[in-house]
């Protein structure tokens, strides 16, 4: 999608300074993270770190946050205070769990600038855009979705990270709603992260990440469930070595926004779950046969296509 020139009108309350091809580094007054967790956490070190932002306001929900969060140096000031976080800023970006999204969005509009963007971290792209994207042009804003493909499973602002973001990819959700200029710097705060951008339609964003993201969320939940039931002899957490443990460790993430996830992208995890388990299925026929040609393809077409896979990933990220 290509975009416009940008917008030098008085309705978008943001500052370009000095931006270079090669570091995309663009200069706002105030950004403002609505919520301030492992991933608001990682935004806001990165842009202190980068001095991407005159001002970085977090809110947050427990007034104990605040310390903690300005004490890790993850904002200049947080706040629980909404709409005052939102006050002045040119950008907001939502890092909260799904659910919470458009509560609070409809809490901070009477505070939003004119112009000002808002856009969020979500992993599920279709409802956010759906439901943010009018709500916002309402109150004179801009909404662009976004999802960067970054995390851990640590939670909570002490496992931030000011380099989360490097190499990681971001994918941008515009709509033919979308403002141009808004887009433009929409793109630019991930690249000046050390973000690389992919520009998806949400539907196509939304059927690709529930086989690769959130299927496997599902699955290492479910492995790890099944083979730490305490149902089984205790030895069995003891032979639990580094393979269980590596494929396991997306189990440790956070329920509330897993349920957030799941049930957001419900329709396309299910087809994926369904298509996972119809070709398992395969697999336990040709296990019970003792068809060992069969089972043999099943692991090297898998190995084939991991490889093969790996291999490009390396080849198309940045060094």
């Amino acid at each position: 999608m290509k975009c416009a020139p940008p917008d030098s009108g008085p309705n978008l309350p943001l500052e370009t300074q000095d931006v270079k091809p090669e570091t995309h580094a663009v200069h706002w007054k105030q950004i403002t993270l609505v919520g301030v967790g492992l991933l608001g956490g990682s935004l806001g070190l990165a842009l202190r770190e980068r001095r991407l932002a005159e001002a970085v306001v977090g809110y947050v929900r427990r007034q104990a946050r605040v310390a903690e969060c300005e004490g890790l140096g993850a904002v200049d000031r947080a706040t629980g205070d909404l709409r005052g976080a939102v006050e002045g800023a040119a950008v907001v970006v939502l890092c909260t769990p799904l659910a919470q999204m458009r509560p609070l969005v409809e809490q901070m509009l009477p505070a939003l600038a004119p112009g000002a963007i808002v856009t969020d971290v979500g992993s599920v792209k279709g409802g956010v855009v759906e439901d943010l994207e009018a709500l916002v042009a309402q109150a004179g804003g801009h909404f662009i979705g976004s999802h960067p493909m970054a995390g851990a499973e640590k939670t909570g602002v002490a496992a931030a990270r000011a380099d989360l973001f490097v190499n990681a990819l971001c994918v941008l959700t515009p709509t033919a709603n979308s403002h141009p200029p808004a887009l433009r710097q929409v793109r630019g705060l991930w690249e000046s992260l050390g973000a690389r951008v992919l520009e998806l339609t949400p539907e196509a964003h939304d059927e690709l990440v529930s086989r690769s993201s959130h299927l496997p969320h599902v699955l290492a939940a479910q492995l790890a469930s099944l083979v730490l039931n305490p149902e089984y002899p205790a030895q069995q957490g003891a032979l639990c070595a580094h393979g269980f443990r590596d494929t396991t460790r997306l189990a440790s993430s956070s329920p509330e926004m897993w349920r957030d996830i799941a049930l957001a992208n419900r329709k396309n995890l299910s087809r994926a779950l369904e298509t996972f388990m119809r070709d398992l299925r395969a697999f336990n026929r040709a296990l019970k046969a003792g068809d060992a040609q069969a089972i043999a393809r099943f692991f090297e077409t898998a190995k084939q296509r991991r490889d093969g896979w790996s291999a490009s990933a390396r080849a198309s990220s940045p060094g």
